[in-house]
């Protein structure tokens, strides 16, 4: 007998999430010179670390052999101060991930169900399949959320459902009235994971304020990061806004010093650089124009975004994505989303979006 087999079927049948490939590992694979490969795959930010958060991680240091805040009160505080919200709804998170995590395991059984779109991040299939609870994928509509679909694959077993908004990978966006009608018209035992890791990125003309909706719907909950905008993807640490009595139950499955005292000092000091978020964003602005008018030049489709990163159809997507690789430059196949003909790219600094563009030229020449 192999010992494996003990495990429950649900877990022995889980693909594991594939990350974007590290720099390190292009370069022994391929010989190549680390300094000489770029790396679009997996929406970092470009700018690197916001300085407030680089200063205040040499601060916190010192202090590596005390455990961290195990209730992280600063960054609560801070978060507290700026969205208005209080306290007592939030909940941290190693990543953002760590808490879609929490809210699955609060709220689904093996014998209930989650809703998630065709195309979308592909850690809700994975959450909740860890729980052994049934996944039920809605059809995209437009490479997007499809609200309407979603409502209607709601059955009395159905406990959660999860949205990101904009989505991963293809940048769609959930215009913020269709998506408060959505919420409004869900039945109260309903719980709605909104995940906003790109929200920062929205244009003014498409922003929405998800935190004044949970006064009034108790069943949502809003998921946030540091990792993009902020540029703390090497620290893991995310967030979450909930009705107060869902926040506990998330608290209570939540691992002991799940953010570690780096995270927690980062994160709270990154909240006050605006600065750095304004350029990031206006480099995020620029730098979309400059791919999809190269892309277009190229005559190559793609999805129009609302992240930091774009979707664009190739054909042979693996085959690219290798043809790319072999010329120092990473980006994210997609074929695991349902769409092996696409390819995703982060949207880098200027040289980087323009090396990209000129490798991928030479890649379809090829």
């Amino acid at each position: 007998m192999d010992i494996c087999d003990l495990a429950p079927a649900h877990i022995r049948a889980i693909a594991p999430y594939q990350p974007g490939k590290p720099i390190s590992e292009l370069a022994r694979e391929m010989g190549l010179d680390e300094a000489g490969i770029i790396k679009l795959a997996s929406n970092e930010n470009p700018l690197g670390v916001s300085p407030l958060a680089a200063r205040a991680i040499e601060r916190a240091a010192p202090d590596l052999a005390r455990y961290p805040d195990g209730n992280g009160f600063e960054l609560k505080r801070a978060l507290s101060a700026r969205y208005g919200l209080g306290e007592e709804r939030i909940v941290l998170g190693n990543g953002s991930n760590d808490v879609l995590e929490l809210a699955a395991r609060a709220f689904l059984t093996p014998d209930l169900a989650a809703i998630y779109s065709q195309h979308a991040f592909a850690v809700y299939p994975l959450v909740v399949q860890a729980i052994g609870a049934r996944g039920i994928e809605v059809p995209a509509k437009n490479f997007g959320h499809d609200p309407g679909a979603m409502r209607r694959a709601i059955t009395p077993k159905t406990r959660l459902v999860f949205i990101a908004n904009p989505n991963n990978p293809t940048g769609t966006l959930v215009p913020g009235a269709e998506l408060e009608a959505f919420i409004r018209a869900l039945p109260r035992d309903v719980v709605v994971v909104l995940d906003e890791a790109y929200n920062e990125y929205l244009p003014a003309q498409a922003r929405y304020d998800s935190t004044a909706w949970l006064e009034r719907f108790p069943n949502l909950i809003v998921t946030r990061t540091f990792s993009k905008v902020y540029g703390l993807a090497g620290l893991r640490v995310g967030y979450a806004f909930a009705d107060p009595g869902v926040a506990d139950l998330m608290n209570r499955v939540r691992e002991p010093f799940n953010v570690n005292s780096l995270a927690l000092a980062a994160a709270a000091a990154a909240l006050d650089d605006h600065e750095f978020v304004r350029r990031s964003i206006e480099l995020n602005r620029a730098g979309m124009k400059q791919v999809t008018d190269g892309l277009a030049k190229l005559g190559i489709a793609f999805i129009p975004s609302f992240g930091n990163f774009v979707s664009f159809r190739v054909g042979d997507g693996a085959g690219v994505f290798r043809k790319l690789l072999g010329m120092g430059v990473i980006v994210r196949p997609i074929a695991s989303y349902g769409m092996p003909e696409y390819l995703r790219v982060t949207i880098g600094l200027e040289s980087e979006n323009e090396r990209f563009l000129a490798a991928l030229e030479q890649a379809l020449a090829a």
